[in-house]
């Protein structure tokens, strides 16, 4: 794969939350806004990035039996570091993202990324697959957090769209309104990808009609 289909791949083809349906738990739990969103999204770009680089650096030095602890011990290196670089400037966020941060540990799509990809690739490619994994993850909590922070507050990053009078709608607030309105995003992105593989397949269908044509004239 070259670096344009990594990065497609990883931010919108497999894209962990809206393909692959991983790290429900962050996104459930912490995208009651987009703002909260966005910076538990840049926490695990962080600590994708670290881990991949890493992963793929050190490779062939760890035998095959215990390359999953290995791998996890990694992920936990950075995850405790990022944790402590929020605690200290960051303090505010910290407390609202609270134990969303040391779960970062267990989000199976950064082990996955690790296992599947760093571990078989170039540091290079593995830093591009980090980023595109990793920015496709935050897109998807800035979504849903900007959805639910619209139907529930009427605000956006904090900003009142609709004036003080708007009436919360306390479902969105609450993970049965996440799921509610991660079901409509999900149907939507099937919706875009049907029509965009139609139109590729209608675009691939006439090209060698214009080459016979061209051949006969």
């Amino acid at each position: 794969m070259n670096k344009t289909e990594i990065l497609a791949d990883g931010f919108w083809h497999n894209n962990t939350i809206f393909a692959q349906l991983l790290g429900m738990c962050p996104l459930l739990g912490v995208t009651t806004s987009a703002i909260n969103g966005f910076w538990m999204g840049a926490a695990t770009v962080l600590v994708l990035l670290g881990s991949n680089i890493v992963v793929s650096l050190i490779r062939g030095f760890i035998p095959k039996n215990v390359r999953i602890p290995a791998y996890i011990m990694v992920i936990a290196a950075f995850v405790t570091v990022v944790g402590m670089a929020m605690n200290a400037w960051m303090h505010d966020m910290y407390l609202i993202l609270g134990l969303f941060i040391p779960l970062i540990v267990v989000n199976c799509a950064i082990l996955g990324r690790a296992e599947a990809f760093a571990s078989k690739n170039s540091v290079l490619d593995s830093a591009t697959d980090a980023l595109a994994v990793g920015l496709g993850f935050t897109f998807a909590l800035m979504l849903l957090g900007s959805v639910r922070e619209i139907l529930g507050h009427g605000s956006f990053f904090g900003i009142s769209l609709f004036g003080e009078h708007y009436p919360d709608f306390l479902m969105f607030v609450l993970p049965p309104g996440a799921f509610i309105a991660l079901g409509f995003i999900i149907a939507g992105i099937n919706i875009i990808n049907r029509r965009v593989g139609r139109t590729s397949q209608s675009v691939a269908a006439c090209r060698p009609a214009a080459h016979t044509a061209q051949e006969q004239a």
